[in-house]
């Protein structure tokens, strides 16, 4: 190959990774930077090098427990969101073409609403005089409100509607490249049902059950405005706390090692994730 068609594929990629290096990789090693210096209330920002920040965090039982909300909210409706996409997704791949065109569009309707409009409509079912706690109270089923709003699981319920398309997609996908075939074997064999899920479906599944976790873990560990909205004050994640050092105490290299240590955390956690998984349906992914 000549200089010149080696050179082509980066000349036709250089503006996606420009854009790539402006918007993503400069804002993360500033926000680097900025998460070691120093910050007092009289001084403001100073520009020194300093491990403080990441020690203040570290050494602080608040933040493990922030932190531990965050990734038990995620790790929740990563699991729901499996639950309800693995048989939602295998149904797509057997419907009719046109009936499936009618469905990805009731699937992918959600996220063509802002993320905010959906949460406050969920504020508004789960409030304590909201649209459940209303019915309940009129069918004489509770006499005082379930407290819905304000908690982990209304956070949990929220992103769950918010997240599951994605993973419904992502499942989707990959049982396209299946063969129905090998079912049909199987019931011919003498396999009951549920073992043809088990042995047959849900292994060729995994691929796609694994990118969707990730994606719904990434999104709902880092998600900002469904825990703000319905988790308020009560209810900290790592999101709404790197919000409050930013604009409240103005505390901006401690809301950037908290941000730092969040993009740490998530990015282990999926490696991690992603090595087992693989390790363990080694045949599907090869």
């Amino acid at each position: 190959m000549t200089r010149q068609a080696k050179s082509r594929p980066w000349i036709l990629s250089a503006p996606a990774l420009l854009l790539f290096l402006v918007l993503l990789l400069v804002p993360l090693v500033m926000t680097f930077i900025l998460s070691f210096h120093s910050f007092s209330f009289y001084g403001g920002i100073a520009p020194t090098f300093s491990l403080e920040n990441y020690v203040e965090v570290l050494s602080d039982g608040y933040f493990y427990e922030i932190f531990g909300r965050t990734f038990a909210i995620a790790l929740a409706t990563t699991l729901i969101c499996a639950a309800i996409g693995l048989p939602q997704a295998y149904f797509l791949s057997r419907m009719h073409p046109f009936w499936r065109s009618v469905m990805l569009l009731v699937v992918l309707g959600p996220l063509l609403i802002s993320v905010v409009v959906r949460t406050l409509g969920w504020a508004i079912l789960l409030g304590n005089k909201g649209v459940i706690n209303d019915t309940l109270r009129d069918l004489g089923l509770i006499t005082s409100p379930i407290r819905m709003m304000y908690t982990s699981g209304g956070i949990v319920l929220a992103l769950v509607h918010v997240m599951v398309p994605f993973m419904i997609l992502a499942i989707w996908a990959a049982l396209q490249r299946t063969d129905p075939a090998t079912e049909s074997a199987a019931e011919s064999l003498g396999a009951r049902p549920w073992t043809i899920f088990r042995r047959i479906v849900l292994p060729q599944a995994m691929p796609g059950i694994l990118s969707g976790s990730l994606i719904v873990f990434s999104l709902s560990a880092s998600a900002f405005a469904t825990p703000a909205i319905l988790g308020g004050r009560r209810v900290k994640v790592v999101s709404t706390t790197v919000y409050d050092e930013f604009l409240n105490t103005l505390n901006w290299p401690l809301g950037a090692a908290i941000a730092i240590l969040l993009l740490v955390s998530v990015l282990a956690i999926m490696v991690g994730w992603n090595r087992l998984v693989e390790r363990r349906f080694a045949g599907v992914f090869e």
